[in-house]
């Protein structure tokens, strides 16, 4: 199991790594997260829903996604609640302290997926969520020691150095585990190291004499590698020296799937800027409205902050205005929410770009999809992740024919088009067509789906070299030489 010292130390990415590693060994390796806090989730084979970090992770391991690599999936729709995922499907709202106690109870169907996984694959790759150090958190735990002392699973605390104070994160965390999971921490990783190792080998050997327990490797910052986020918003793009076409996405409180954008970020013709609510908006050539958790309350946040005549402007101006799954609800003339699923109970008018009207419903529509695109005729591959369902002369004209069936709505005019499909730009055909129809031309080659294999296969060669598999030998399947 991989521990982090904090939220975005590496966890992810280094769970990621090791199945490729091993993966390439010829072990059968699987993902696990037992508990996942995030809005950017991916369908499944079996029809559920789980964090996206654990669907790159089962590429990675050259699998399909199931729901039994992420058993408990928490997606925040306020600050103090969220929506409560287990084994791929809803069971409904729950506010923080109830979970607390319900943890109880998911700790059953984490178990049960763990053991299902250990059945068929020869190795189980976990990983925690957090820091196992949060005091408040640790009755009750299923999502770090707690489920490691739970199936006497080994443990690699992994601690992020380009943020600082690594020293003091990874011997703070020690020292505040019981003796029992101090015991079961393997040795550390630090990640993201810059510089002349040299330099830091001091405080790798205080670390070791301070703590007993061996550094298994410093990972290097990788430049440019390009997995998608767990959650966090990408801050920036990859370097472009020939941008064509300007997008900008507003981050909304609530923002849901933004590694819709991944594909777009690394275009590198397209130059995406994720602007808070309350930022100055650049000029555009198209603005995409993303997904949202919390659909309602988002869109009176934008109305808020003034977007509502930004986004006018933009389309009197000639722009493009594309809407994905919550964004494409937005579009419509109106919002109802008769079950309070993502809030209050009631109904808001919607932007009125698209004659359409949203209604959510309690059940949740999970599916892969594959078909064509409207215009241009390209391929399209992705997911749909919704509780809305979408009436009005505006589905007349749309966007996508999946399985010979109409998805999504385009206006008259052009302008204006929305989606439920999330990654409408991984395929390269779909991602090419929509860059056309948002102005770009004269487009340069562009698969984002090899960029990121090409991120995985990176990835496992630097943990190859720079981790001590020597020292990780007991804990692997025997005899395993990584390559």
């Amino acid at each position: 199991m991989v521990q982090g010292t904090t939220s975005d130390a590496g966890k992810s990415t280094l769970v990621a790594g090791l199945c490729r590693v091993l993966y390439r060994s010829g072990v059968a390796v699987v993902p696990f997260k037992p508990q996942n806090m995030a809005l950017n989730a991916a369908v499944t084979e079996d029809g559920g829903e789980i964090g996206r970090a654990q669907a790159v992770q089962a590429m990675a391991a050259g699998l399909q996604p199931h729901t039994d690599m992420n058993p408990v999936l928490l997606k925040p729709n306020s600050d103090t609640g969220c929506q409560v995922i287990i084994h791929g499907r809803v069971q409904g709202n729950q506010e923080a302290s109830t979970y607390h106690e319900y943890k109880k109870v998911a700790m059953h169907a984490v178990l049960q997926s763990y053991q299902r996984l250990q059945q068929q694959y020869d190795f189980v790759m976990v990983e925690g969520a957090g820091s196992p150090a949060e005091i408040n958190l640790r009755a009750n735990d299923i999502a770090n020691m707690g489920f490691a002392e739970a199936v006497d699973c080994p443990v690699i605390l992994v601690a992020d150095i380009d943020k600082g104070g690594v020293f003091a994160h990874l011997v703070g965390t020690l020292a505040l585990l019981s003796g029992s999971e101090q015991a079961r921490v393997a040795g550390f990783v630090i990640n993201k190291f810059r510089g002349d190792i040299a330099l830091l080998q001091p405080g790798l050997d205080w670390l070791e004499q301070r703590t007993g327990k061996p550094v298994i490797g410093v990972l290097p910052y990788m430049h440019d590698l390009h997995l998608e986020a767990e959650d966090a918003v990408a801050s920036s793009n990859a370097k472009k020296t020939e941008i064509q076409l300007t997008i900008v996405v507003p981050v909304l409180p609530h923002i849901a799937n933004h590694t819709d954008f991944d594909a777009l970020r690394l275009h590198p013709q397209v130059d995406v800027k994720f602007v808070r609510l309350n930022e100055p908006v650049p000029s555009a050539d198209l603005i995409i409205l993303p997904g949202s958790k919390n659909v309602r309350g988002d869109l009176a946040a934008l109305r808020e902050h003034g977007w509502e005549p930004i986004i006018a402007r933009h389309l009197r101006y000639g722009g493009k205005l594309l809407g994905i799954c919550g964004g494409f609800q937005m579009l419509g003339q109106q919002l109802h929410d008769p079950l309070a699923l993502e809030g209050e109970a009631g109904s808001s008018a919607g932007l009125g770009w698209l004659k359409m009207q949203t209604t959510l419903e309690a059940h949740k529509q999970l599916k892969q999809v594959s078909g064509k695109l409207t215009f241009g005729d390209a391929q399209v591959q992705g997911y749909e992740i919704h509780m809305g369902v979408s009436t009005g002369s505006a589905l007349g004209h749309p966007v996508h024919l999946i399985n010979d069936q109409a998805e999504g709505a385009i206006s008259e005019d052009g302008q204006v088009a929305g989606s439920y499909i999330h990654g409408l730009f991984d395929h390269p055909q779909a991602c090419a067509a929509w860059l056309q129809w948002a102005g770009l031309s004269n487009q340069v080659a562009y698969d984002y789906t090899q960029l990121r294999e090409q991120s995985l296969e990176r990835l496992a060669d630097s943990l190859y070299t720079n981790l001590n598999w020597a020292a990780l030998a007991p804990y692997l399947p025997a005899g395993l030489v990584p390559n």
